[in-house]
């Protein structure tokens, strides 16, 4: 990698982000300039702390307004709303999962913790999310539908039961096609949107698609609750099963203590949600900030130094950006530009790590994922926190 076109680089990154050079520039830090403390404070004066209050139906009432959800219920954090999305899908012991390799761990520890097995299929080298023509590949070539509706794989006629597409780094995958593939196949779509808060295709926000779809609001999110998810439903059977469930199925009653199901003790606090109510009163500033600072690495980028290449979002979306991403030349080059800006105090990361490469799950089918490997050996993620200065 040129030592010049990193050094103009990291000069630029700083300019952007008003970082002097005795400065570290984070990855992507969280920014409160609104009500947060206010609310945090009526919380704290109400001594409704945990997971009964009114900040928690409130945020629950707003992500489905600014979503297009007809219903949301918040959760702990993203991973175990999509724990529970991947629950209410059906998903049981023993079924596979199609996904892609080129995510967090959070995707696949979740529906380990039912039991199910991912399979991972190809992404778009535009989107990098998953494919719907790798997805249609490996269904045509593995799977067929039997005479009870119910997809199955050839060989071991394990269920097909859902597929589970990433919106990656807030870029929206072809999820309106994803959905025609799955509804032709009968697989449950369960949308993990957790990176994609403000990013919509053809004007459809993310998580809106299937039946259910899952955020995440952890402390490097576009907007934060500290820790937190949220569950987000197209219809209102669904997500009451979704309270009951995440309330450890407690049978509402003034003093007995009945539960009807096996819960779990996944709501979120309602101080949490009072932080993030105020952070979604600013969504539309932290977007259109973000997309701003995207625009300025898109044309700082354009001539492509030292082969650098910019990933823009993909036609027919609107991303939220959340964490911008540079695609270089080849792994060198990606090594040798993630040591030199970690060193200079500049915070970059690659992909994770990819899942069929982690041990839990070196066993567990897979396509080429041809564009999979490409992009895994060259991405690089960026500071893309928020420009506005702290209060």
């Amino acid at each position: 990698m040129n030592n010049t076109a990193c050094r103009k680089t990291l000069s630029f990154i700083r300019a952007l982000h008003g970082a002097p050079a005795t400065e570290r520039v984070p990855l992507h830090a969280p920014v409160f300039i609104g009500n947060e403390k206010k609310y945090l404070e009526e919380c704290i004066d109400t001594t409704f702390v945990s997971s009964v209050g009114a900040f928690v139906d409130r945020f629950e009432r707003d992500i489905a307004a600014y979503t297009g959800a007809y219903r949301a219920v918040v959760c702990v954090n993203g991973t175990s709303a999509l724990h529970m999305a991947l629950m209410l899908a059906g998903v049981e012991r023993g079924d596979l999962v199609i996904t892609q390799a080129l995510t967090f761990i959070a995707t696949c520890n979740a529906l380990s913790y039912i039991g199910a097995e991912p399979v991972f299929v190809d992404v778009d080298l535009d989107t990098m999310g998953l494919s719907p023509d790798a997805l249609e590949d490996w269904l045509e070539s593995n799977a067929e539908v039997d005479s009870d509706g119910v997809c199955r794989h050839r060989k071991d006629g394990r269920p097909i039961k859902a597929c589970v597409p990433m919106h990656t780094f807030g870029h929206p995958v072809r999820i309106e096609e994803i959905a025609d593939v799955c509804r032709k196949w009968h697989i449950e779509l369960v949308e993990d949107a957790a990176e994609s808060i403000g990013s919509l295709r053809y004007g459809k926000h993310t998580g809106t698609f299937g039946k259910i779809g899952a955020m995440s609001f952890n402390g490097n999110k576009t907007i934060t609750t500290g820790g937190g998810g949220i569950i987000l439903f197209n219809d209102n059977e669904t997500a009451d099963l979704a309270k009951h469930l995440t309330t450890q199925a407690k049978v509402p009653h003034r003093w007995e203590f009945v539960h009807d199901h096996i819960g779990y003790n996944y709501r979120m606090p309602n101080i949490n949600a009072a932080l993030g109510c105020a952070q979604l009163e600013n969504i539309d500033t932290f977007v259109e900030n973000k997309r701003e600072t995207a625009k300025a690495y898109r044309d700082f980028f354009a001539d492509e130094p030292g082969g650098m290449r910019f990933m823009a979002e993909p036609e027919g979306t609107r991303s939220n950006y959340w964490l911008c991403v540079l695609l270089m030349p080849d792994r060198k080059s990606r090594d040798e530009f993630l040591e030199y800006s970690n060193d200079n105090g500049v915070m970059t990361r690659p992909v994770w790590e990819l899942m069929n490469r982690l041990p839990m799950f070196s066993h567990c089918m897979t396509d080429s994922l041809a564009n999979t490997i490409y992009l895994a050996d060259r991405i690089v993620n960026i500071p893309s926190s928020v420009r506005i200065k702290k209060s």
